[in-house]
């Protein structure tokens, strides 16, 4: 059997390299990629295949591996494209080794190094060949992987709670199951009638969960009703969302679109005003969107407040997205439970299960569905509670696409007493950078809407 193998290993090679070559035209070698770059003007090395790996990757994401991989410029470039070569190198040896390939993977900062390992001594020469590192191991991935799928069928009728991962792990040959109890890997193991060989535990305290968006206009559910969200927004640390007051008190549980646990209704309003809002736990975030026709995510910029006779549109629960015109700013409502005011009269409709839902204008937040009448068949007048007083009340920041939605409500600025985060209504008056400004348009300041770089929203008196 050895002498076939090896044969079959040969002429697999021979043909999988010379299709390769199509795809790898222009690339380095992997001699020629192993060096890691010591200065940014190394990558001239590695230009012939920037056009195929690097060349079209986003500013962004190369941005985002020098930071959170500690690269510099050329060494994330290099790291493409060493990974780029890497995949196709693994991918021949993968099918030229067949039965006895035990896995592949890439070390150092720019994953300059791959290493293939295999069941077999004999195919080292041919690994490293390719200008791979070779290992010898006992277990090859289909049977790594075999023993996997066991575990994933016994995982079905076995609790695995305390045992919540387990992964093939080529680097360790083993299957390997993370586990808060030893004990309860074991039972995983014995369910599945896995050899122990193949198997490693580590002890974790990990207890993974889902993670979950909160967007404007998606479902949540307190007891036995259901409202909307109005605006995602953080408290310090703390995420949550605004939403209307009728819809829950203070200590309200609330649940999400998903019926997954969600959070708790830290303050509450109504009658007299119509405004609340949730904290939320650790598995669900805050976006700076709403829930817009179709489902596609509208990006929140700001809560700069619309004049009457504006378009505004409404993103709820029960009717999803609906437009209209802002009537009147400033109404007073009487609903059955008493008469709240300061709330802003629409043409858009709405029905039940849209409260607390967002109403928004272009980018700028506007506020949460409060009540009206009439109904999105015939038609309707719907009230919503403005955004900047509820903001303001519970010291909330908005959730913004413009990356100033964290800076921490109140803190001055240098130079005046205007500060991000803060609440500003039309007549209010600031000072920046030795000016007095007068605010021409209620809204909450963020990062870049400096008094002096926005004269829609403040006039230097």
């Amino acid at each position: 059997m050895r002498p076939t193998h090896h044969r079959r290993f040969t002429a697999a090679c021979a043909a999988v390299v010379a299709a390769g070559a199509l795809v790898l035209a222009g690339l380095p070698g992997s001699a020629a990629a192993q060096a890691e770059p010591s200065s940014p003007a190394s990558p001239t090395t590695l230009s012939p295949a920037e056009t195929a790996s690097v060349a079209r990757t986003s500013p962004g994401v190369l941005k985002a591996m020098q930071r959170d991989l500690g690269l510099t410029s050329a060494q994330a470039k290099a790291r493409l494209v060493n990974e780029a070569e890497a995949g196709a190198d693994a991918g021949v040896l993968r099918d030229a080794l067949g039965r006895t390939f035990a896995g592949a993977w890439v070390g150092g900062a720019t994953s300059a190094t791959l290493t293939v390992a295999t069941t077999d001594a004999a195919d080292v020469p041919a690994i490293e060949a390719r200008g791979a590192k070779a290992r010898v191991v006992d277990h090859s991935v289909a049977q790594l992987d075999a023993a996997k799928a066991r575990l994933d069928r016994a995982a079905k009728k076995t609790a695995t709670r305390d045992a919540p991962v387990w992964y093939v792990d080529v680097r360790s040959n083993a299957v390997v199951i993370r586990a808060v109890r030893a004990s309860a890997a074991n039972d995983l193991v014995a369910a599945a009638g896995v050899g122990s060989s193949l198997v490693r535990v580590e002890r974790t305290e990990e207890r993974p969960r889902p993670l979950y968006d909160l967007v404007g206009g998606e479902a949540y559910y307190m007891g036995g009703g259901r409202c909307s969200i109005g605006f995602p927004v953080t408290k310090g640390t703390q995420q949550g969302f605004a939403t209307a007051g009728h819809c829950g008190r203070a200590g309200t549980a609330t649940s999400g679109y998903n019926q997954v646990a969600q959070g708790t209704f830290q303050a509450s309003i109504f009658p007299g005003r119509d405004m609340a809002w949730v904290a939320v736990n650790s598995q669900w975030t805050a976006t700076p969107y709403v829930k817009g026709q179709g489902g596609q995510r509208v990006g929140v910029g700001g809560s700069t407040q619309s004049p009457v006779g504006a378009s505004i549109c409404r993103s709820g629960s029960t009717t999803g997205w609906h437009c209209g015109t802002v009537s009147q700013h400033n109404t007073s409502v009487t609903y059955p439970e008493g008469t709240i005011s300061g709330v802003t009269r629409t043409t858009v409709c709405a029905e039940p299960g849209d409260s607390g839902g967002s109403f928004i204008s272009g980018s700028q937040a506007q506020g949460v569905t409060s009540g009206g009448s009439g109904n999105c068949s015939s038609g309707g007048t719907t009230y919503h509670q403005p955004i900047n007083p509820l903001l303001q009340q519970y010291g909330l920041t908005l959730k913004t696409t413009g990356g100033g939605e964290d800076p921490g409500p109140g803190e001055p600025e240098p130079g005046g007493t205007w500060a991000s985060g803060k609440v500003y209504a039309a007549g209010d008056t600031v000072t920046y950078g030795g000016s007095t400004y007068r605010c021409l348009q209620g809204h909450q300041a963020q990062v870049g809407w400096e008094p002096p770089s926005t004269p829609a929203l403040w006039q230097q008196a």
